[in-house]
């Protein structure tokens, strides 16, 4: 076998190691994600006025006996929590559970606003939530003006 060509692998094996490490932390950097509650909660028993507004992605909830996040609005109004399977969802943006807690969007599609949008091919929303291309310019495979 020539050295050369079992080099390349290795490096080639190495920069993809290196791109799925990247993947990796940018998962958990989104895992951490806040929301910062626009109308602080009476329900949340918390020693601190900011850690009773503040409430992780994915917090553990009850809608009977632990309803931290039923209705929530937060982050000015950019995100709506509910409780889904009993984790908090922002049913504005969760393709999983968008507009409400169960509904899936379809492949290729994105929670945008509570709906599910194709982002291939929307005006208002292309390439991702709430990209507005100019007036008359057409979105064609999530880029304003695809040429």
């Amino acid at each position: 076998m020539n050295n050369n060509t079992h080099g390349f692998n290795l490096v080639g094996l190495g920069r993809v190691m290196q791109m799925k490490s990247c993947l990796l932390n940018a998962n958990d950097i989104e895992d951490d994600e806040e929301y910062v509650v626009d109308s602080p909660l009476s329900n949340l028993r918390s020693r601190s006025r900011f850690l009773a507004s503040v409430i992780k992605k994915g917090t553990h909830c009850d809608p009977i006996t632990n309803n931290v996040c039923n209705g929530v609005s937060a982050n000015k109004g950019k995100s709506l929590l509910y409780c889904c399977k009993k984790h908090c969802r922002n049913v504005l943006l969760d393709k999983n559970n968008c507009g409400g807690c169960g509904k899936k969007c379809q492949e290729g599609q994105h929670c945008c606003n509570g709906r599910c949008t194709n982002t291939f091919y929307n005006v208002n929303h292309c390439g991702k939530c709430n990209k507005n291309c100019k007036n008359g310019v057409k979105c064609e495979y999530g880029y304003c003006g695809y040429a």
